[in-house]
């Protein structure tokens, strides 16, 4: 066990404090790091979304004009939409707290499962996108290893996310900003090599529009630039991670977030219609075995030994903001389960955190998922962009129509900017609604119906567990009204003798079902244990860390039911005292406890109740934490007793 704590602390690092009131200032990111962190899965995009845009206007190029403005006006747009999202839930949760709390929790669950399918893929596409980079560098004879590399990356960026979000950002920020450099500088470069042909872009897109116009009609030519706009439509990808992790950033997190998104419509739209204009410029011709981006930069670049370095360097930049752009499905997705979790739709243990706090279930499972992706498609990336495409701006869409619904609620309050505002985000939604109707209808056929599907299957089965939950905690809250006693004025406290015989009584936070442990341990073994001792562990999770003031009320909560328990017990004149430990781990917190009190009650033995279902199974018990069992088993091994009380419920 002390090699496993060794090995574990050398990978993963020491365990943090989350009641160290600089931890929070030491975990949160500033909008650079959040830029950094948040941000690579939209830049990545500009490696294929512009060249899918620029490739469907096939014999009209000079229509890409309008592509690449559109581009950098949308982006914007949405960005300045998600600003709202960020001034109205400071506390994180982004699409899925917009949707449920101004839509309704089923709107919500709609667009929670999206973002969680989608971050799903952004691991999964981005992961074999980048390794179909790396190994177009390498011979054709290695190509058979390169899915075993997809799989090794994916468990490379687990273990890093496992160190905590900071820490990740930190070891692939050179890869992230010499993508961005680079390609700004080559952009620049690229426009002023051909400042020529820029002045004649304009009246040869003009003279294009109107032949085309008069050739097929108008309507066709809209279809077509439309059709084009939207298949480079991933370039906004990623645009809604930072309101999802709001909860992460640097105080005054508002401003932090609004910098962050400024960053990210920035880069987003320089990269992206830059690379537009860029092909427009050089007009390059499609290659076997390589992108449209290394085409035109190799033209830019030219034949020179310095040109070939700098265009390698490129590709490897480019293959290494792939790598980086797959950690945001880490960095983002278990947030978002996070406070699913918190409300009920998914198991309750992916709302807990570890001790470098970080949400180390949700990242487990979205590792998992993401390798069986991956396997399942064989790492080909043209089905996985087809099935990653669509959920995402399900989640923009609800999300900017719940902005709509806020602000025409917001008329009769006589604010001045409710419709502007109500205008603004209403443009919004009508831009991302159209890419997502266009999207669903040309991909419907070509993969996107599974997609669909993966989705439904996903809301089914978080339907299934809010639904456990909801008949679980009826009988929970019916429970501790019958069995809560009530309390009169407590007499003088009855001092204790460690000698005696001593109950230990595990408290969770039902009130009835310690009650039901109490009053057993006192039915089953009348007058004999003359201490009774009262231990709880408070638990920080996704929701008490969202602040000092919210761990504080959760540490306050604790002491208040452990209080009550003293309370009843001096009330008939039974010595008692209460314990509590807080932190991350419940059975690590209750061990350390329980060593302390054997310590000083040496003929003491702990109790515990455990909810036994009707029909269980698995399902149950993957629903409900196992804490009586394995503490029991801890305990053990220890020397020291539990004995668990059956509770059928």
């Amino acid at each position: 066990m002390a090699l496993v704590k060794k090995i574990k602390q050398l990978l993963i690092g020491n365990p943090l404090n989350p009641f160290n009131p600089q931890i929070l200032h030491h975990v949160s990111l500033v909008a650079f790091f959040a830029w950094v962190g948040l941000g690579a899965d939209g830049l990545s995009s500009s490696c294929y979304g512009p060249e899918e845009a620029y490739m469907a206007l096939g014999p009209h190029p000079h229509f890409a004009l309008y592509i690449a403005i559109a581009t950098a006006i949308t982006v914007f747009v949405i960005s300045l939409g998600y600003n709202q999202v960020i001034e109205l839930f400071p506390s994180g949760g982004g699409g899925y707290k917009v949707a449920s709390q101004l839509l309704g929790p089923h709107i919500g669950l709609i667009s929670g499962a999206a973002l969680i399918v989608d971050y799903v893929l952004t691991i999964a596409v981005s992961t074999a996108s980048a390794m179909d980079a790396f190994f177009s560098l390498l011979p054709t004879s290695l190509l058979s290893y390169k899915l075993l590399a997809e799989v090794g990356l994916i468990f490379i960026l687990l273990l890093l996310n496992m160190r905590g979000m900071k820490e990740s950002i930190k070891i692939l920020m050179p890869i992230f900003l010499g993508f961005f450099i680079v390609h700004v500088f080559l952009i620049v470069y690229g426009i002023a090599a051909h400042h020529q042909g820029l002045s004649l872009i304009i009246p040869h897109t003009i003279l294009e529009t109107k032949n085309s116009i008069a050739a097929i009609g108008w309507i066709p030519v809209l279809a077509l630039i439309l059709h084009a706009y939207s298949l480079g439509s991933g370039t906004y990808t990623g645009l809604e991670a930072v309101s999802n992790n709001v909860n992460r950033l640097r105080e005054p997190r508002v401003i932090t977030g609004k910098w962050t998104m400024f960053y990210m419509a920035t880069s987003l739209s320089v990269t992206a219609a830059g690379m537009i204009l860029l092909f427009l410029l050089w007009g390059p011709q499609p290659q076997v075995g390589q992108t449209l981006n290394a085409v035109v930069f190799h033209s830019v670049l030219g034949d020179s030994d310095l040109g070939k370095l700098m265009l390698l360097i490129t590709l490897l930049l480019e293959a290494g903001l792939l790598f980086v752009a797959s950690n945001t499905g880490f960095l983002a997705g278990p947030s978002v389960l996070a406070n699913m979790a918190i409300d009920g739709w998914v198991p309750n243990r992916f709302r807990h955190l570890s001790t470098r706090l970080v949400i180390q279930n949700g990242l487990f499972l979205f590792g998992i998922f993401a390798l069986a992706i991956l396997l399942w498609c064989r790492g080909k990336v043209s089905l996985l962009v087809i099935l990653y495409s669509i959920n995402v701006f399900i989640t923009f869409s609800l999300s900017l129509f719940g902005m709509c619904v806020y602000w025409a609620r917001q008329r009769n309050k006589a604010s001045p900017v409710w419709l502007w505002r109500l205008l603004f985000s209403f443009l919004a939604f009508l831009i991302t609604s159209s890419i997502l109707c266009i999207t669903l209808t040309s991909k419907f056929q070509s993969g996107g119906w599974l997609t669909v599907v993966i989705t439904c299957t996903v809301i089914f089965i978080c339907l299934l567990i809010k639904r456990h939950y909801i008949k679980f905690n009826k009988k929970l809250a019916q429970l501790d009204i019958q069995l809560k006693q009530p309390l009169v004025h407590p007499l003088n406290p009855v001092p204790l003798d460690p000698q005696q015989p001593t109950a230990v009584i595990l408290v969770g936070k039902s009130t009835g079902v310690a009650m039901h442990t109490l009053l057993n341990v006192i039915r089953m073994f009348p007058r004999h244990f003359k201490n009774f001792i009262f231990l709880s562990a408070g638990i920080v999770d996704v929701e008490s860390f969202a602040g000092q003031s919210s761990l504080e009320k959760m540490r306050q909560e604790v002491n208040e039911n452990l209080q009550y328990f003293v309370d009843y017990c001096h009330q008939y004149g039974i010595a008692a005292e209460a314990y509590a430990a807080f932190g991350t781990d419940t059975v690590e917190e209750l061990t350390k406890l329980a060593v302390e009190i054997s310590k000083k009650y040496s003929n003491c033995i702990f109790f515990s109740s455990k909810l036994i279902f009707e029909h269980d199974n698995f399902i149950t018990r993957f629903l409900h934490n196992e804490t009586p069992l394995t503490l029991q088993r801890n305990l053990h091994l220890q020397g020291k007793e539990l004995v668990i009380l059956p509770m059928k419920i």
